[in-house]
């Protein structure tokens, strides 16, 4: 039990009650009588409040959310009791969370039912506890309130957004994928897999021409060719610590990795790909390589609570483990934040990769070291920090130049730049036909 605004004010009235019977004794009596029947009013209250039933609660929430996403979590409550009641709801949310609209204040009329809703953003993936509602019920006289706890455990499975491949699907069918940036490409005249015969087109080459089909209808004919829709994509995904770095007011180096990572293995499979994923640098775990609709579903199961660590990446292990365990040729995708000294033990997972693989090796850029760049450069402060900054990127360059004459392809964006650039340049690959 604890007591009310209301309770408070009726103390300082018979305080001030008080005052008054100090300068005229004849108001004492009342006085008494008054403290009297505010104290048999409050234990009436408080005996009413102890004996009555708690109210019923039951909270309503997905069982599955995005991370980073605004959602709705719903309170509904049940007044059993034959009066008014009103009720102060607080609703004990993870600790992962940022919420907007909590305690619910409900005024319930006899024996109905009510229903509010309160917002939740997580701001890490993984699963996720629920513990029990908290309520503060108004007495009858609304002199005390009683607090009463519901044990309402719930647990939630928060994924990464997958708002970017919904709007890839969406568009996709509706052959509008240029606004979100992917070049869709259909090649023709050199292709590793038979489509369709057709007529001759100015451009095609002489090597495209069915001979027999021409000479069976007195008109020149084309082969027509589509991508060789089994191939196979095996991500390497850096969980080391500097996957743990965050662009301001987004998410982290990882999460973004994992979004584009998402959004990639939904456009293979589309494609009749195979796709498959290796973590490594913390937390190792390998997703072997599958196709069709159920495919893109078991990588976010296996991937939605994997967090970076403080390890450093050890990509020749990690190169060693692929080559063991991936047998057929396939396009090796490394997500990862590489560094100068990482080049001689890149070059070495380059090497023992490309045996057998094609490889890309996409790095995340950090948009601060361009604002380092950027900044006026006022102080002698700010001119050092500009001057590390472009020592910085030359150096990067340097490395990724290395890399690229090592034999893996190369990709060195900003975070938000990466899934669309991933689509494309395994378009290209495609469309190039060199997987």
């Amino acid at each position: 039990m604890r007591p009310t605004p209301r309770l408070f004010w009726f103390l300082a009235g018979w305080l001030v009650w008080a005052v008054f019977a100090s300068l005229w004794p004849a108001l004492t009596v009342f006085w008494a009588a008054g403290g009297a029947a505010l104290l048999f009013f409050v234990a009436m209250d408080g005996w009413q409040a102890w004996g009555q039933a708690p109210p019923r609660i039951v909270r309503v929430a997905a069982h599955s959310l995005p991370v980073g996403v605004w959602r709705e979590i719903s309170l509904e409550i049940d007044n059993p009791l034959p009066q008014k009641s009103i009720v102060r709801v607080f609703d004990h949310y993870p600790s992962a969370c940022d919420m907007e609209g909590l305690p619910l204040t409900f005024t319930l009329a006899p024996q109905t039912r009510a229903r509010m809703s309160y917002r939740l953003r997580f701001t890490a993936r993984g699963e996720h506890s629920f513990a029990g509602i908290e309520a503060l019920v108004d007495s009858t006289f609304g002199l005390l309130r009683r607090r009463a706890f519901v044990d309402a455990p719930h647990r939630a499975r928060v994924y990464p957004n997958f708002a970017a491949v919904a709007k890839y699907a969406l568009l996709a069918t509706d052959n509008r994928l240029s606004q979100i940036g992917v070049r869709l490409r259909r090649r023709r005249g050199e292709g590793l897999s038979f489509l369709q015969l057709r007529e001759y087109r100015e451009g095609d080459t002489p090597r495209q021409i069915d001979w027999k089909a021409t000479a069976r209808i007195n008109k020149l004919i084309s082969r027509e060719y589509q991508d060789e829709r089994d191939q196979q994509i095996m991500f390497l995904l850096d969980c080391g610590n500097r996957m743990r770095a965050r662009e301001e007011g987004s998410l982290s180096h990882f999460d973004e990795a994992l979004n584009a990572l998402l959004l990639l293995a939904h456009v293979a499979l589309r494609q009749g790909d195979a796709v498959g994923c290796m973590s490594f640098g913390h937390d190792t775990r390998l997703i072997p390589a599958r196709k069709g609709h159920t495919a893109l579903n078991h990588l976010m199961e296996q991937l939605f609570d994997l967090e970076p660590g403080s390890n450093s990446p050890d990509y020749r292990s990690a190169a060693t483990r692929i080559a063991q365990t991936v047998h057929k040729r396939s396009l090796v995708l490394i997500l990862t934040n590489l560094r100068d000294e990482d080049d001689e033990e890149l070059r070495d997972a380059i090497k023992v990769l490309r045996r057998r693989h094609l490889v890309l090796l996409a790095s995340l850029r950090e948009t601060a070291v361009q604002y380092l760049i950027e900044q006026p450069r006022n102080t002698f402060e700010t001119a050092l920090e500009a001057a590390a900054a472009l020592q910085y990127i030359s150096t990067r360059k340097a490395t990724i130049e290395r890399l690229k004459r090592s034999g893996a392809h190369m990709l060195d964006v900003t975070p938000a730049a990466l899934p669309i650039a991933l689509v494309n340049r395994y378009l290209d690959f495609k469309s190039s036909g060199i997987l």
